[in-house]
C-alpha cells in the first residue's frame, strides 16, 4: 500500500492543504485491497465466455448428431423411381417404406361415374327440380333454391344450377359443357372415384321440354398386380399396395413396371459431414484453450480440469468400438483422424457410400440404439449429455455454476469493501476539512496573540505601525 503525505508548507503560513486530492489518495490506497478480487473476477468472467462458447458448439454437435441418431431422421428417408413414368409415377416414399424392387402391372385405371343432360340452351330458363343422392335443387321464379333452403337470385339457367351443385354437398361436380355443335349440356361427375361412386339422379327439370340425365361413363376401380399379387384401388392414387409408398397410376401396361425404393444415401452423407464438421469445431475450441492469446497470456481455460475432461471424454467417444454388427467403428464409415494430429476428424465420402450400400442396416444401428448392446450412438448421446451446458449434470453447466458462486462471493466482497471505504471517505473528508480550517486560521490566531501581548506589555513588534 502506498503512503500519503500532506504538503502545506510552513505550519504558520496559513496555506493549508488540498483536502480533495489527499482524500482521493487515501481512498485509492484503501481500494488496493480489492485489486486481487477484481483480477480474479475478470479471470472467471473470461472462463465463462470460453465455456459458454464451447457449450454452444457442443449443442450444435448434439443437433447435428441427432439427425443420425433419431429414428425419424435421415436414415428413415427413402427415394423411389419408376421404370416407366408414363404408366406409374411415384409421389412419396416415407420411413415406413423398405428398400427393394417391386414389379407392377396395371390392367385397368380407376374412373369416376359421369352423367350428362340432354342439350339445353345456355340462356334457357329452367323450371322444376333436380334431385342428386336425395338432395333437391328447385328452379323457379328467377331463383334457384338448394336443398338447405338457400337461394341464388339469378336467372334459372344452367350456370346457376351448376353453381348450386358445386357450392353444396351433393357428391357431384357440375360443369356446363359446350360440344362441337355449339350445344350446351350439364355434366355431372361423381366426387367418389371407383365402382362405389354411382349417383342417384332424379330430374323433374324442363326448359322447352323435359331434361333427362344419362350415364356417360361407369365408375371402375383400378386393377393391378404388385409382385404377382392382384389388388384393386378406387383411386388412381394408390397408398396401400406398397407400404410407405404413394404411386400414381397413369396408364395401363402390358409389361411389368419396375418400382424401386432406395435409401437416401445423399442426405445421410450430408448429415455425417455436418456431424464431422460440428465435432471438429468443438475440438478446435478446446485446442485453442491450450495455448496463449495474442498478447502471450495463457487462454482462460489453460490447465482447467473441465477442459481436460471434455477432451478425454470426446476422444474416448470417437474411439468407441461397438460390440455387434458389421459396422463397429467410425473408420469403417470413412471417419478417421486428420493428418494434423490435433484431434479433428476427416470424412471419406466414397468409403461411407460403400458402407451404406453394403451394410445399410448395420450403419443405421451404429448411429442409433440397437437392442442387446450399447451402440456408438447410445454412447455418444450419453457423453454429449454429460458434457453440455444443460443441468443438472452437464460438465460445462457445473463449471459455470461454480464460477457463478465464486463471482457472487467476489462481487459481495467488493461491494462490502466499497461501502466501508465510502463511509471512511466521508469521515476523512470531514476530519481533514476541519484540520485544514485550523491550519488556515493559525496566522490570524498568531496576530491576535501578538496584539494581546502588545496591549499587555506595551511592546510593539511593528514599530512602523
Amino acid at each position: 500500500m502506498g503512503s500519503v503525505g500532506l504538503s502545506f508548507g510552513s505550519p504558520t503560513s496559513g496555506q493549508g492543504f488540498d483536502v480533495s486530492t489527499t482524500v482521493s489518495q487515501i481512498v485509492s490506497n484503501l481500494q488496493a485491497v480489492e485489486t486481487p478480487w477484481k483480477n480474479q473476477l475478470t479471470t472467471l468472467q473470461s472462463q465463462d465466455t470460453a465455456l459458454t462458447s464451447i457449450g454452444t458448439d457442443l449443442s450444435s454437435l448434439s443437433t447435428a448428431f441427432n439427425s443420425l441418431n433419431d429414428f425419424d431422421g435421415v436414415f428413415s428417408e427413402k427415394e423411389g423411381s419408376s421404370s416407366d413414368t408414363s404408366v406409374i409415377a411415384l409421389t412419396n416414399a416415407t420411413s415406413a417404406a423398405s428398400a427393394g424392387t417391386h414389379s407392377v402391372v396395371v390392367s385397368q385405371l380407376a374412373q369416376n361415374y359421369s352423367y350428362s343432360s340432354g342439350n339445353i340452351g345456355a340462356s334457357d330458363t329452367l323450371t322444376g327440380s333436380l334431385s342428386i343422392n336425395g338432395q333437391t335443387i328447385t328452379m323457379s321464379d328467377g331463383t334457384a333454391t338448394d336443398s338447405n333452403g338457400n337461394t341464388i337470385p339469378q336467372n334459372d339457367t344452367l350456370s346457376t344450377l351448376a353453381s348450386c351443385i358445386n357450392d353444396g354437398d351433393y357428391g357431384a361436380q357440375a360443369s356446363v359443357v359446350t360440344d362441337s355443335s355449339g350445344d350446351t349440356q350439364l355434366a355431372l361427375v361423381s366426387t367418389t372415384s371407383g365402382a362405389d361412386g354411382a349417383l342417384s339422379i332424379q330430374s323433374n327439370l324442363s326448359d322447352s321440354g323435359s331434361v333427362a340425365f344419362n350415364q356417360v361413363q361407369q365408375g371402375k376401380d383400378a386393377s393391378f398386380t404388385v409382385d404377382g399379387v392382384s389388388t384393386t384401388s378406387s383411386s388412381n392414387t394408390v397408398t396401400t399396395a406398397i407400404p410407405g409408398v404413394t404411386m400414381q397410376l397413369l396408364d395401363t401396361s402390358s409389361s411389368p413396371v419396375q418400382v424401386e425404393i432406395t435409401n437416401d444415401n445423399s442426405d445421410i452423407e450430408t448429415a455425417v459431414s455436418n456431424f464431422v464438421t460440428a465435432y471438429n469445431k468443438v475440438v478446435a475450441d478446446l485446442n485453442t484453450q491450450e495455448g496463449n492469446d495474442s498478447s502471450g497470456n495463457p487462454e482462460p481455460l489453460y490447465g482447467s480440469s473441465t477442459l481436460a475432461l471434455l477432451q478425454e471424454q470426446l476422444q474416448n467417444a470417437m474411439n468407441f468400438t461397438q460390440s455387434s454388427g458389421a459396422i463397429t467403428s467410425l473408420s469403417q464409415l470413412g471417419i478417421t483422424p486428420g493428418s494434423s494430429d490435433d484431434g479433428t476428424l476427416t470424412l471419406d465420402n466414397s468409403t461411407l457410400d460403400s458402407a451404406l450400400n453394403s451394410n445399410f442396416q448395420d450403419a443405421m444401428n451404429f448411429f442409433q440404439s440397437s437392442s442387446g448392446s450399447t451402440s456408438f450412438g447410445d454412447n455418444l448421446t450419453g457423453v454429449l449429455s454429460s458434457l453440455g451446458n444443460s443441468g443438472p449434470e452437464g460438465a460445462i453447466y457445473l463449471a459455470l455454476q461454480r464460477d457463478s458462486t465464486q463471482e457472487s462471493g467476489l462481487n459481495s466482497n467488493i461491494t462490502n469493501e466499497n461501502n466501508t471505504i465510502s463511509t471512511e471517505q466521508t469521515q476523512l473528508t470531514t476530519e481533514l476539512n476541519e484540520a485544514n480550517y485550523t491550519l488556515q486560521e493559525i496566522p490570524s490566531q498568531i496576530d491576535e496573540v501578538n496584539e494581546l501581548y502588545s496591549a499587555i506589555t506595551g511592546y510593539n513588534e511593528n514599530p512602523n505601525g
